[in-house]
């Protein structure tokens, strides 16, 4: 099972309605893509992303290879429990800049995903906890992400959109890629997005 036939840019929307941290991906015609639910409640993440928000269909399951750990990877497989490949967040220089590796099923490294600038996040941060004003940094100082391959080839980009509590982000493909590598991008991407927005 993958993820193919996407029409870019996918927003990914999360809903303000739920205490879990849901959201939706939808295409550039509206059409769903997937239903993302993060678990409630549990010392490992635990990440099901369906089919749509109807939930009657689970297609991936990302799942953290440990409890708490600042280097901790996150393993996606399909239903049957193909192992797609993993996410894994870079340690110590995550800090400053959030930077991630992309590994495939072999634990092969394919692609890096790499926030663009360090001061955004830097001053987010500062802002946010401002009273009243904090309410707002959603509007200006949205991050972006680049992923690219082991060559530097830039293939995805994904934008924070001008929204009240951090609630879209836009990803936009620049060049082709092979659809199961493509899949593996964007599971890696949404989880990624799970994180960061749990960081601010």
């Amino acid at each position: 099972m993958i993820l193919n036939n996407l029409n870019y840019p996918l927003d990914f929307k999360f809903k303000i309605t739920t205490l879990a941290s849901d959201f939706n991906i939808t295409d550039k015609n509206g059409n769903s893509v997937a239903y993302v639910r993060q678990k409630m409640f549990k010392l490992k993440e635990d990440v099901i992303v369906f089919n749509d928000e109807s939930k009657t269909k689970e297609l991936f399951r990302i799942q953290a290879n440990q409890w708490i750990d600042f280097n901790a990877s996150y393993s996606i497989k399909d239903t049957i429990g193909k192992n797609f490949g993993r996410l894994a967040r870079k340690g110590m220089r995550s800090i400053w800049k959030s930077s991630y590796n992309v590994l495939d099923e072999a634990d092969q490294q394919k692609f890096t995903i790499t926030e663009d600038n360090a001061w955004v996040k830097f001053f987010d941060g500062m802002v946010g906890e401002i009273p009243i004003i904090g309410m707002f940094t959603g509007y200006f100082l949205n991050p972006s992400y680049t992923v690219k391959d082991m060559d530097g080839k830039e293939y995805f980009k994904l934008k924070k959109m001008p929204s009240m509590f951090g609630r879209r982000f836009q990803l936009d493909r620049m060049v082709d890629i092979d659809d199961e590598d493509e899949s593996l991008v964007v599971l890696s991407l949404l989880m990624m997005v799970l994180l960061e927005r749990a960081r601010g």
